[in-house]
């Protein structure tokens, strides 16, 4: 029986696309249970299957697990041979430090530039606050390339965890337009040119349009 995934609507929902990704990409079977963004019924749906009345939650039969990061732990301990972090210890403490300040942080660039997966490319200039984000977000990009990228083009080389923990942030400095070095756009068009993504923006674009407070951002 495959995992099964509950998310919310893949226009905006950042913290969703984490294990989505992680999962399509390395071709783990799952299903999936979509909430869609403002629909009538999405409270009563989080309620039913979040014990936080958010998502994503990941079920494995009896087994229930919410929170991006603890979902792909589980999900590293369902399928070790699919090497979710990488295979060395220095790489794997690496990787999980990257995840962990990601997971917690950012919360000026968050504010600013929210997520909006179909949002046109439409430059924001960034708050102070933002942009020290923004640049701290680039030195862990160049530092983790530089020590474990040299097998490939993600962070540690091949498609791991933490490409999957930092996607979002990829679509906000994209939609919104943030200068940032050549080097990290490479390492964004290289996520952008994962199937798995493509196929989460495809789903996007299909969903029911609702309208949001950031929409005019």
């Amino acid at each position: 029986m495959p995992v099964k995934l509950v998310i919310l609507g893949k226009s905006y929902s950042s913290w969703s696309m984490r294990p989505w990704l992680l999962l399509a990409q390395m071709n783990i079977p799952f299903e999936e249970v979509l909430i869609h963004y403002g629909a009538s019924d999405q409270a009563k749906k989080l309620r039913k299957y979040s014990p936080t009345q958010k998502c994503p939650v990941l079920y494995d039969g009896d087994i229930q697990i919410w929170e991006s990061l603890a979902i792909i732990e589980y999900l590293a301990e369902k399928f070790p041979k699919k090497n979710i972090w990488p295979k060395t210890r220095a790489a794997r403490a690496h990787a999980r430090s990257i995840c962990a300040e990601m997971h917690a942080g950012f919360q000026a660039m968050r504010q600013h530039l929210p997520t909006q997966f179909l949002r046109p490319v439409r430059k924001r200039e960034l708050t102070p606050e933002a942009a020290a984000d923004v640049k701290r977000i680039e030195q862990i990009w160049k530092e983790t390339r530089k020590t474990y990228g040299k097998g490939g083009p993600f962070l540690f080389g091949k498609f791991c965890a933490a490409d999957a923990m930092f996607a979002p942030v990829v679509n906000r400095l994209h939609t919104y337009d943030a200068e940032v070095s050549k080097a990290t756009r490479t390492y964004m068009d290289a996520i952008m040119a994962l199937p798995a993504w493509n196929a989460w923006i495809k789903d996007a674009e299909a969903e029911p349009k609702v309208a949001t407070a950031y929409d005019d951002y």
